[in-house]
């Protein structure tokens, strides 16, 4: 063997295109906040991008909230049936995890829903609740347009789903149709929510200046408490000052917005996606692209000779073998330390990589998780310098920001160099937000019900 070339600057080099400088952050947040108003705005919402619905939601949890509730999660690749108990300072929260098959990701509406009653009513049982009648909270997280609290039309299907029968129509009624059909379990749904929300209303639970929520997981979204008079679609009972804001801003770019910053590597990732020119920033951020994102990185400079002496393995150049938690996993070795990457290699058939390869691998996962850190730290400032509240805290959850080892700290920094000086943020991991929050909403929802 001869001496290695160290090829570690090209790789660094090639790496550049993923680095955003603060210029183009701040065109980014200029281009949001454009978007966001158009979301919001009466004459301009039909044809904007990032959509902005409005959740219908208008009252936070104030801690007062009592009883038992459901709650329902459906979001990604799995959903959770939950049941929760809210006392004096507490509650006690039990869920199981049930998985959705693919058959049924990619079937008709009629079967997703009776699958998804299915399992509540089974649910019900295991948990001696099968004769009560109980209220339910539905987080739903896929592009909603809120027409109530319970109503919700289906926009488009994201992540993996394709469900026919369902975009254009009523959520809600599709489970309660379900529920129907089975004839035996009482329940009342009681509100539809975004998992953002779910996010937001947990947090806000604990910590009143809860006013953002936001998911870097599967899927990128964030929703924000706006005031209610530039909400210009709003039509639901006058007098309250706020309203919980879906931005849906997994769509920012569909407009060809983000061009400027894409790579050959987002293209690729993108064209060859369920919904191609769709969710084109979510794309850049969330955990179902990452990976691939990276491994396509590595394919190009294998491919130039850069990486593993030009040797590659059959599992490399297979789309989708990459996994975004070996983005995490590689990212959380100590500098020097290649253990885990080495372990990462060697699951893809490469275990002939260099000490120098790791290095350079380890670079690419860099390169990409800090532009997806960078983004949402982008997105986040946008929303701060938007609401010009002076203190507000950003409830966070999802796998990304949950398992990534500097993702926290890369955007804390990234937000306090582009928000507005004065204004103080905190970031706070939601913990298990979107179930938690789902009933939150179904017992604040009582809580109105009931006064009203």
């Amino acid at each position: 063997m001869g001496m290695a070339v160290n090829h570690l600057p090209q790789i660094r080099e090639e790496c550049e295109v993923f680095h955003l400088s603060d210029k183009a952050l701040r065109e980014i947040m200029h281009r949001l906040h454009n978007d966001l108003v158009k979301g919001l705005g009466k004459d301009t919402h039909a044809n904007s991008i990032v959509k902005c619905w409005i959740t219908y939601i208008q009252d936070l949890p104030n801690g007062k909230e009592r009883g038992k509730f459901l709650a329902l999660d459906l979001g990604g690749t799995n959903f959770r049936v939950l049941i929760i108990n809210l006392g004096e300072n507490h509650f006690d929260m039990q869920s199981k995890i049930y998985a959705i098959p693919n058959h049924i990701m990619t079937g008709t509406g009629v079967a997703l829903f009776d699958h998804i009653a299915e399992c509540l009513a089974n649910f019900m049982k295991e948990h001696d609740v099968y004769e009560e009648r109980l209220a339910l909270g539905f987080t739903f997280s896929f592009p909603l347009k809120q027409l109530g609290l319970t109503k919700g039309i289906l926009q488009r299907w994201t992540k993996g789903f394709s469900c026919s029968g369902v975009v254009g129509e009523d959520v809600v009624q599709g489970l309660k149709d379900a529920i129907a059909r089975r004839g035996d379990v009482q329940i009342d749904i009681c509100a539809i929510l975004n998992d953002t929300t779910g996010t937001l209303m947990s947090c806000a639970w604990k910590n009143h200046n809860c006013k953002i929520g936001l998911i870097v997981g599967t899927g990128s979204n964030a929703c924000y408490v706006e005031r209610t008079e530039n909400c210009e679609l709003f039509d639901g009972a006058p007098g309250k000052p706020e309203l919980l804001i879906n931005t849906e801003w997994g769509a920012f770019g569909d407009d060809g917005a983000l061009d400027f910053i894409r790579t050959e590597f987002d293209r690729d990732v993108d064209a060859n996606s369920i919904n191609p020119g769709k969710q084109i920033q979510e794309k850049m951020i969330s955990g179902m692209y990452m990976g691939e994102l990276v491994r396509l990185a590595l394919v190009k400079f294998t491919k130039m000779g850069l990486l593993f002496g030009g040797r590659g393995s059959d599992l490399l150049f297979q789309k989708g073998s990459f996994y975004t938690k070996y983005v995490s996993e590689i990212e959380s070795d100590k500098p020097g330390d290649y253990s885990s990457c080495m372990d990462v290699l060697e699951e893809l058939g490469l275990a002939h990589a260099s000490e120098a390869d790791m290095c350079g691998v380890r670079a690419a996962c860099e390169s990409v998780s800090r532009r997806a850190a960078h983004l949402v730290a982008a997105g986040l400032a946008t929303l701060l310098n938007k609401m010009a509240e002076p203190r507000v805290t950003v409830g966070i959850d999802g796998s990304v920001y949950r398992f990534h080892p500097h993702f926290h700290a890369l955007m804390c920094d990234k937000i306090a160099a582009l928000v507005q000086p004065g204004l103080q943020f905190d970031l706070m991991l939601s913990e298990d937000g979107s179930g938690r929050g789902a009933a939150l909403v179904a017992a604040v929802a009582c809580r109105e019900q009931a006064l009203a």
